[in-house]
């Protein structure tokens, strides 16, 4: 019997086959690396911690360290040493972690430039700002930006300024919310908001009463100071010439503890006028005006020179913009 396109003698075609080399044949790895090895070990690396990397990832720990395990087999040589308490690096993990984040900005890159082939917001809006901003201008903003624009999944970087202009310049984020002024020959910065400085204190301070008080007034209270920040800096140069007689209370860590130990009449604070509007309306604390200074906190909008905002970004540009300009006039009365 014979098979239909098999003799069972050999030909010179078949000999030809067999004779050549095995690296010719080409068989698929069963290891290969995938991007979403390199995203946790991105996150493994910066937690320290691969139960706090899966937390993030939403995977198990077993299930990010068998990630991990691939990936180095992939690579063949140890990534991360796990030795310690912490999982720190090994120089081969700086290696690959520094390329790794530069893919991860590249993959963005790409989904952000195939979803503006349409023309219609798409992808990931990647922005900074610090706490004040995230929680006291950027709720407002996003507010209509999702309304307008609901397939844009928005990643906020939130941090000092300082490090936020840090990830504008090596692109990790496209746009960010700064205090100003800061000093960047890469970046674009426009100012988009002035708020006025102001005196915080509660109803029942003795101070409540006056429109205006002066800095010798003011240091005769105890003083709530913020521990970092532009407030913190400004308070520091305004209270330096009456230092000997300056009660400082407390350093507090955020905006929101001021305003609640104010508002509880343990001591008067410095803030930006338009964080306290809140607590103005409901009578918690009263605003005044400096009687012998005038200070202000500006934000400025910035973003790289060099680089093509992607649709999403510049449909929040837009919004941002918008917003500043009704701001002025909902805030006139607390502005300069």
């Amino acid at each position: 019997m014979q098979i239909s396109g098999f003799s069972g003698v050999p030909t010179a075609n078949s000999v030809l086959s067999a004779a050549r080399p095995a690296a010719s044949v080409i068989i698929p790895r069963t290891n290969s690396m995938d991007f979403d090895q390199l995203i946790t070990f991105l996150e493994v690396a910066k937690q320290g911690s691969f139960s706090r990397a899966g937390e993030k990832v939403f995977r198990s720990q077993s299930a990010v360290s068998a990630q991990i395990r691939q990936l180095e087999q992939e690579y063949g040589d140890r990534l991360l040493d796990r030795s310690g308490k912490t999982v720190k690096l090994t120089p081969a993990g700086q290696v690959l972690y520094d390329y790794a984040e530069r893919l991860k900005l590249l993959r963005e890159e790409s989904l952000m430039a195939v979803a503006d082939h349409s023309g219609t917001p798409r992808g990931t809006l990647r922005i900074g700002a610090n706490e004040a901003t995230c929680l006291y201008v950027l709720p407002e903003v996003f507010a209509e930006y999702c309304r307008r624009y609901p397939p844009v999944q928005i990643n906020i970087y939130r941090n000092f300024t300082y490090k936020i202009t840090e990830k504008l310049e090596n692109g990790s984020i496209e746009v960010g919310i700064l205090t100003l002024p800061i000093q960047s020959p890469s970046l674009e910065i426009q100012p988009i908001f002035r708020d006025k400085l102001m005196l915080m204190v509660s109803p029942k301070n003795p101070l409540a009463k006056h429109k205006t008080a002066a800095v010798r007034e003011i240091v005769k209270h105890p003083v709530l100071l913020p521990k970092t920040g532009h407030t913190r800096r400004i308070m520091d140069k305004l209270f330096r010439p009456h230092r000997d007689e300056l009660q400082v209370r407390m350093e507090l860590p955020s905006v929101g503890m001021i305003k609640s130990f104010v508002a509880a009449d343990l001591g008067v604070s410095i803030i930006s006028a338009s964080f306290a509007r809140d607590e103005v309306a409901s009578g918690r604390v009263k605003l005044i005006e400096l009687e012998d200074a005038e200070l202000f906190r500006e934000l400025g909008l910035a973003y790289r020179r060099d680089r093509t905002l992607s649709c999403a970004t510049t449909a929040f540009v837009d919004i941002l913009r918008q917003w500043a300009a009704s701001a002025k006039t909902k805030y006139a009365p607390l502005q300069a």
